[in-house]
């Protein structure tokens, strides 16, 4: 006798109900995992298959910012490759041909540091290492750094042709780059100035705008007389003009002394101060009159008097002294006064001490103004530029020896650190009688990005790209200088994200002076041309030009350092005497302003590319040098659209720093959580914005990640064995599944959507709150009963299988480009074997016939009234009044008669996973729950009436009263057709 025909045993219908078993775990132990699934996508060659099986669509190119190849990756860079992997990864699911091509930048100041301190350590100075033995160093140092990086960035599941990067210091790069210099050559836009530029003592380098940052720095301030000499009223010859400045070193170099005729100015009077002090009774001096408190303060003056106002007329016709001229001859000369819109009265005193040799503002009100300084009115224009263009201040920041009263002074010290300029140059205007205060401020001031030391403005000579010169090279279509076309395509070509970038590049470009691209360094690409020694003339021979190119392809850019190389490439058309060979080397941001051409218009890409994606800090780096590049070289912009992103701050909102203990590094998190954590956070983020990162955020991120992944695991043991002879068409399907497809319609059109605009945190959201509240919390939560215990032909049953297989493609391929191993790893579990990879998908299309939004309202309100039911029946389980929901009957108040009708035409006990339900439009007694968000409905809590069903665990009437004992009439029914039913109770 079996057991279950004892008499009172329990019937076992286990092996009747279809429970899942799936083999995919609930624990990812995705650090250990990932690296397999890495090794077989290199194995099955992925991208390669990418590429063969993409040809023929339409193409998408996301061009690659080069990394620095120097140092591990730190967060930000993982931020940046993980978000172009999200753009290339859902355009190629979108149905495109997305390829990726990773750069890296190769060249620079960095790299050559490091060989240098290499040379330091071995005893040797660099100046006696030839070139190109230096150059080798730095090529073979970029390398090595470049295998590490690759396969940091591989680690991300960073898909692209990490077998053919590209790398500015290749040869071919370097043709390129070359190639694309010589092509401002010849458009008449490269020019040899001596002007003022940003010059890092340190580095005994100029820097680009793109290399400077700004950090608090204190300086000496001071107030200093200028002596009138020329006046056009006599009570104005006895006075003296004061400006005041926070670089007491370019006193030296000062010119002229600027004014602005929209301020008032006035006439002023010292009466009382205290004997000792530099301000004396009597003086008389020229300010701004809302700035004449605060200097008198400074000043220590405990009393003074206006005399008058003073016209802008009368400033213009005044000359002034310098303030050292009694000092030493050196400095004999006048100080013409100069209009300019630059000054203000927000600071200072109204008038600008101008120093054309080591400021922008200065460099642009004096070059022109020639006619104002009365000595060299009838003089030459070279002999004019001499005098305001002095080149004091040596390339390590001090001053030329032969300087009178400061020679050797230094300004900053090799290592970043204030020298004695300063304090030389006060206590000689102190001697002179012409300081009325000092102080100290600090303000915010230009360091180099790379050494972090101060920068000081200085006037040398170095090449320039003319950005406001019209080019006659057939390419005006947007403009006919580059600052036009860089505008233009600023507004009417490139689209922005997040819009805000747009007038952030827009000011930069408007604003922006000529672009230095010279730079007295090494390891680069050098400036490829020749200057005529008598008359300055650039050579512009299209053939010399051609042998350079052929030769840098075959033997990169060290060919231009190499013994001959002169007679070499001007041929036989020069003589080398003639001409002097250009050796200093370009700006690293022409480097990468040019990757353009060769990443992608000679690897037969799209040009413009689709996009470029970097930080927000390359509006004026990346972003900044591709668009003057590609303005002054093709005419427009080389980019449809730039995205960018902020920066990544700890949990506090704060920088991260080795200092601080803050530092979240990319290798770590991926050794604790696994590259898809870390993928996902990215996802989370908000990346137009700064992001913050640490360990509760991580944490956060993989609870997260833990509910999709269960999602998932539920998904694939409900599709076990599922076969296309199961499937439903959708008219036929239950009402709750043809919700299920509307959902599926909407979220189709919202991820599309979301991924064309680069909005991964909005589609990821909308992902995530359909798995877990759509699904998880709401249809899987219904549909267990019908999956585990529905006969296998219940139409139920199958159209619920067949949404969870459409459910299955579409939500593996539309998270694949986020989470790439997870859902590699879902995708195998159902489709296995050596070829099957999700990441060959495309996202599915989705029938617009399946949105209703009739039966969406319908939903809306079932689910409003079951929120209602699943409360009261918690508080019934939390009172032990029940043990679970299929042991109550619950009786659902609804006033809302639309409602109340929504809720009569579905199976409302089914929805509610209650044994029975009633509806009633009578008036709930007051004990009933309710909930405040939902008014009008209240649940009244009735026990269910029956037995419990041995298989389903509902409790119904009819349980005991068919064939197969202890069961339901929807069991009894089920199990006359299952095989495995026979001998288990009936």
């Amino acid at each position: 006798m079996a057991a279950d025909d004892l008499p009172g045993a329990e019937p076992d219908y286990k092996a009747t109900v279809f429970l899942p078993s799936p083999a995919f775990p609930m624990r990812a132990g995705l650090p250990q995992r990932e690296p397999a699934w890495l090794a077989r996508w290199e194995a099955m060659g992925l991208y390669r298959r990418l590429r063969e099986q993409s040809k023929g669509r339409p193409g998408f190119e996301l061009h690659d910012g080069p990394p620095y190849a120097n140092g591990h990756l730190h967060i930000g860079h993982a931020l940046n490759k993980i978000l172009k992997d999200f753009v290339v990864r859902s355009r190629q699911m979108l149905g495109y041909d997305s390829a990726y091509v990773p750069g890296w930048d190769c060249h620079g100041l960095p790299i050559e540091w490091k060989i240098e301190e290499q040379y330091r350590a071995q005893g040797l100075d660099k100046d006696s290492v030839p070139i190109n033995e230096l150059r080798a160093e730095c090529r073979r140092f970029a390398e090595g750094w470049i295998d590490i990086q690759r396969a940091e960035f591989k680690r991300l599941g960073v898909t692209g042709d990490w077998d053919h990067p590209y790398l500015t210091m290749s040869y071919d790069a370097e043709a390129t780059i070359a190639a694309e210099f010589m092509a401002f050559v010849m458009n008449g836009s490269l020019y040899r100035g001596s002007k003022p530029v940003m010059w890092s003592v340190v580095e005994q380098t100029a820097l680009a705008e793109a290399e400077v940052e700004y950090h608090e720095h204190q300086s000496t301030t001071i107030w200093v007389k200028f002596p009138v000499v020329d006046a056009p009223s006599s009570d104005l010859s006895d006075a003296t003009v004061l400006i005041w400045t926070t670089t007491p070193w370019t006193i030296p170099q000062n010119r002229a002394i600027c004014f602005n005729p929209h301020l008032v100015y006035g006439l002023y009077r010292v009466t009382a101060a205290p004997e000792d002090n530099w301000a004396k009774p009597g003086d008389m001096l020229l300010m701004a009159d809302a700035l004449a408190e605060g200097v008198f303060t400074q000043a220590r003056v405990e009393a003074f008097e206006k005399r008058r106002a003073v016209s802008a007329k009368e400033l213009a016709a005044l000359t002034c002294a310098h303030p050292l001229r009694d000092l030493d001859p050196e400095f004999a000369f006048d100080v013409p006064m100069l209009a300019g819109d630059h000054v203000t009265d927000e600071a200072g005193t109204g008038f600008v001490h101008t120093a054309p040799a080591h400021g922008a503002d200065d460099y642009n009100v004096a070059i022109n103004a020639q006619d104002a300084f009365l000595d060299f009115r009838n003089k030459g224009r070279a002999e004019y530029l001499q005098h305001i263009l002095p080149h004091n201040v040596l390339p390590d920041g001090a001053f030329r020896e032969d300087l009178p009263l400061f020679g050797g002074a230094r300004i900053f010290d090799a290592k970043g650190k204030e020298g004695d300029a300063n304090r030389r140059v006060v206590e000689k205007l102190i001697e002179a009688g012409a300081l009325l205060a000092r102080g100290r401020l600090r303000h915010s001031y230009p360091h180099s990005w790379r050494s972090k030391a101060p920068l000081i403005f200085r006037n040398t000579p170095q090449w320039f790209i003319a950005i406001d010169k019209p080019l006659e090279d057939g390419l005006g279509a947007h403009g006919d200088t580059i600052r036009a076309r860089a505008l233009k395509s600023i507004e009417e070509l490139v689209a922005f994200t997040p819009r805000t970038g747009r007038n952030r590049l827009h000011s930069m470009i408007a604003a922006r002076p000529d672009w230095v691209v010279s730079r007295q360094r090494a390891w680069g690409v050098p400036l490829t041309c020749f200057r005529n020694r008598e008359t300055g003339v650039l050579l512009r021979d299209p053939e010399v030009n051609a042998r350079i190119v052929a030769a840098f392809r075959a033997e990169g850019a060290d060919a231009w350092f190499a013994d001959g190389a002169k007679a070499r490439f001007l041929g036989n058309g020069y003589d080398p005497e003639d001409w002097d060979k250009v050796d200093d080397i370009l700006d690293v941001w022409f480097d990468s302003g040019s990757t353009h051409a060769f990443a992608l218009r000679d690897r037969g890409g799209r040009w413009p590319a689709d996009v470029y994606l970097e930080g927000t800090d390359q509006h004026r780096g990346w972003f900044h040098s591709s668009l003057l590049q590609g303005c002054g070289t093709r005419g427009r912009a080389p980019y449809r659209a730039v995205v960018t992103h902020g920066f990544t701050l700890d949990e506090k909102g704060e920088k991260m720093s080795k200092s601080r203990g803050n530092v979240v590094a990319p290798e770590k998190v991926v050794a604790e959580y696994g590259a898809d954590i870390l993928r996902l956070w990215v996802a989370t983020t908000d990346y137009t914005e700064d992001q913050r990162i640490g360990p509760k955020i991580l944490k956060s991120v993989a609870d997260g990640y833990r509910r999709l992944r269960n999602g998932f695991r539920f998904m694939l043991g409900a599709l076990a064995e599922f076969d296309e002879a199961e499937r439903v068409a959708p008219a036929d399907m239950p009402e709750l599944e043809r919700w299920v497809l509307h959902r599926l319609a909407e979220l189709d059109a919202e991820v599309r959507a979301g991924y064309e605009a680069f909005a991964y945190q909005k589609v990821y959201a909308a992902l995530f709150t359909f798995v877990t509240a759509d699904l998880s919390a709401f249809y899987f939560d219904i549909r267990k009963d019908a999956l585990y215990c529905d006969a296998p032909d219940s139409v139920r049953r199958r159209a619920c299988r067949t949404v969870m297989d459409l459910l299955f493609h579409r939500l593996t391929t539309w998270l694949a480009p986020i989470l790439a191993f997870t859902m590699e790893e879902v995708w195998l579990e159902r489709f296995p074997g050596d070829d099957s990879s999700v990441h060959l998908q495309v996202f599915p299309e989705t029938p617009a016939a399946w949105r209703d939004a009739a039966l969406a309202a319908k939903w809306a309100k079932v689910r409003a009234v079951r929120r209602v039911v699943l409360g009261a029946l918690e508080i019934e389980r939390r009172e032990k009044r029940i043990g679970a929901a299929l042991e109550a009957a619950p009786i659902v108040h609804v006033e809302d008669a639309e409602t109340r009708a929504a809720c009569a035409s579905v199976d409302m006990a089914d929805v509610c996973i209650t044994s029975a339900l009633t509806l009633s439009g009578d008036p709930a007694p007051d004990a009933a729950f309710r909930l405040p968000e939902a008014p009008g409905v209240a649940v009244e809590h009735v026990a269910a009436d029956g037995a419990k069903c041995a298989r389903c665990w509902k409790v119904l009437p009819d349980v005991g009263a068919h064939r197969h004992a202890a069961v339901c009439a929807r069991c009894d029914a089920a199990l006359d057709i299952i095989p495995s039913a026979r001998g288990a109770g009936g």
